[in-house]
């Protein structure tokens, strides 16, 4: 009579079984057209109610003082509405996306909003930067001319990049995108930190402790560690997807991926930005009354 073996399974290959069934359920997840639907439908989503909300905070900033014309404040929320809103247009057509040829199409349409966001965010750091220099009576003259340099220097660079990219598709070329692509986001963190941080400790030293002083520095304090740690991660992410294809988030089969770093990197800090900056300005004093001296 033959005697039946029954071998029990060592812990080595057991962990071996584990790591190949999360990498299986991992992939499926990816591979499944369902899924892909339903995340990006999701980002769409998200995207799309972010963009309503900077849309509802402009009309409500341009019905409280429409005399102040353009001001910083309100082409932020107009730029929140853009970079979002075209985002929720991108993965509401992922399909159509993610299947344009040539490649570098798909990059355009991924990049172009990215671009966006930086412009956005530091016309934040422009905003901080005059506020600072002002009180410490330096020259502010030469801020806004370094935030239009820097930027249309940004774009162009880019824009030569998309180019080379649709003549050559070299993959040296790529690689040097998604590098200038981390430069851009930690010259926003730097940024964020310089004056953001600056701001931050001149309003700490303040001598006069009131209400509207306390609430200043916690509005900087918190858009500055938000946005810093936001560019800090983004600048990680694409060196990251620079040098490893499977942390690329330009394809259409790494949804979860794209799902966890939009959510965490544009979605959610956009939303607490503009929760935190939701006050509206003061109205402004009627020409014919005017404040007892």
């Amino acid at each position: 009579m033959t005697r039946m073996l029954l071998s029990i399974p060592s812990p080595s290959s057991m962990k071996i079984f584990d790591l190949w069934s999360s990498s299986s359920w991992w992939e499926e997840i990816n591979e499944s057209r369902n899924w892909q639907d339903g995340i990006f439908f999701t980002l769409c989503g998200f995207y799309a109610l972010v963009s309503a909300i900077a849309l509802i905070q402009l009309i409500r900033i341009e019905i409280r003082v429409p005399e102040y014309g353009w001001t910083t404040q309100k082409v932020f929320h107009l730029m929140n509405f853009i970079v979002n809103g075209v985002r929720a247009i991108v993965f509401g057509f992922h399909m159509q996306v993610f299947n344009l040829h040539p490649k570098v199409c798909i990059w355009v349409l991924l990049e172009v909003p990215g671009l966006l966001f930086f412009s956005t965010y530091t016309l934040l750091v422009l905003f901080w930067a005059e506020i600072y220099h002002q009180a410490r009576s330096l020259p502010t003259d030469k801020l806004r001319t370094t935030y239009v340099c820097v930027n249309v220097g940004v774009y162009i660079i880019q824009a030569g990049i998309w180019v080379y990219l649709w003549v050559d598709d070299s993959s040296k070329i790529q690689f040097a995108g998604k590098i200038f692509f981390a430069v851009v986001s930690f010259m926003a963190a730097l940024g964020f930190l310089l004056y953001g941080g600056r701001l931050f400790f001149m309003l700490r030293r303040f001598p006069i402790e009131s209400k509207g002083r306390r609430k200043k520095l916690h509005e900087v304090g918190s858009v500055t560690a938000i946005c810093f740690t936001c560019f800090v991660v983004r600048c990680f992410v694409d060196v990251l997807s620079a040098f490893d294809s499977d942390v690329s988030l330009d394809v259409l089969d790494h949804p979860v991926l794209n799902l966890i770093f939009y959510m965490l990197m544009e979605i959610l800090p956009s939303a607490l930005v503009l929760f935190i900056l939701r006050k509206l300005p003061p109205k402004r004093v009627s020409a014919q009354y005017h404040p007892i001296r």
